[in-house]
């Protein structure tokens, strides 16, 4: 084989790759370019009232995200449920609103939004001190998996986005899940960039945290969900749904922890 086509078979699969981002950047541009379907707005206007609270460059901003997202995930109706765009429109509204203001990746992790009419029932494998391995199953509302999905009850999913102001919301809680798997698995503290502020975020979350656990134990009445208490990865999720839908709570309750969040997120609900 000659050396120059040798040469050139081997850029070309390079190059390919190379350019792939500026593809896929390119095909974001249009797509956010594309004029908003009207039943679109007729979704919005019905199943997300938190939009209309949204400044008007931020309602402008969600919007494009909304028609990126719906272009570039897969969406899935399990257990019959038909998929409509009512249901991408509707899911891809809430977890939108983690990307406002921030250099957006869409979730480069994921894939596929697997959709259940109601709360599903997930086969969990649990270990005993014995060692002896038990098989058992949990309901859940919703989960995000780093390995590209994330699952959600439609019923749940309604429900959380028809009151935005009650701090529950399956959509915020899993997709902050995926945010926080962008480096791995959910353990409470997603990508962040200079030591200082990976250090002032874990010193903030650990105490908020810890100082959730202490109040489940009798200390005083929980400030969060008590589930924001199982683990890491659910307080940053939990705090995440209480940024979003009681921001004075939150920031009078764990104010250094929505001082954080909205470092993070880049936006400020409290001016909402």
């Amino acid at each position: 084989m000659p050396l120059l086509l040798f040469i050139l078979l081997t850029l070309i699969p390079a190059v390919w790759l190379l350019a792939e981002p500026l593809r896929i950047e390119s095909r974001r541009r249009w797509l956010r370019s594309r004029p908003f379907p009207p039943d679109w707005r007729a979704t919005l206007r019905q199943r997300v009232p938190q939009v209309r609270l949204l400044p008007a460059d931020l309602q402008i901003q969600l919007k494009k995200h909304i028609q990126v997202f719906v272009a570039e995930k897969t969406f899935v109706g399990c257990d019959g449920l038909e998929v409509t765009d009512d249901m991408r429109v509707t899911i891809a509204a809430q977890a939108c609103l983690l990307l406002l203001n921030r250099r957006s990746g869409y979730f480069p992790e994921l894939r596929e939004i697997l959709i259940y009419p109601s709360a599903f029932s997930v086969r969990r494998l649990t270990t005993d001190a014995a060692g002896v391995v038990h098989e058992g199953h949990a309901v859940h509302l919703g989960e995000s998996s780093a390995r590209g999905h994330v699952v959600l009850s439609w019923d749940d999913v309604l429900r959380g986005a028809a009151d935005a102001s009650d701090g529950h919301n399956v959509v915020i809680h899993e997709f902050a899940h995926q945010l926080d798997q962008e480096n791995g698995d959910a353990n409470g503290a997603p990508p962040l960039v200079g030591r200082q502020r990976v250090e002032r975020w874990t010193r903030v979350f650990d105490a908020a945290y810890d100082r959730l656990r202490r109040q489940l134990q009798g200390e005083s009445a929980p400030a969060l969900d008590p589930y924001g208490a199982s683990s890491p990865a659910e307080f940053f999720a939990v705090a995440s749904e209480a940024f979003f839908e009681r921001p004075q709570h939150l920031a009078a309750s764990f104010p250094d922890v929505f001082d954080e969040l909205s470092r993070y997120y880049r936006v400020n609900p409290l001016s909402w």
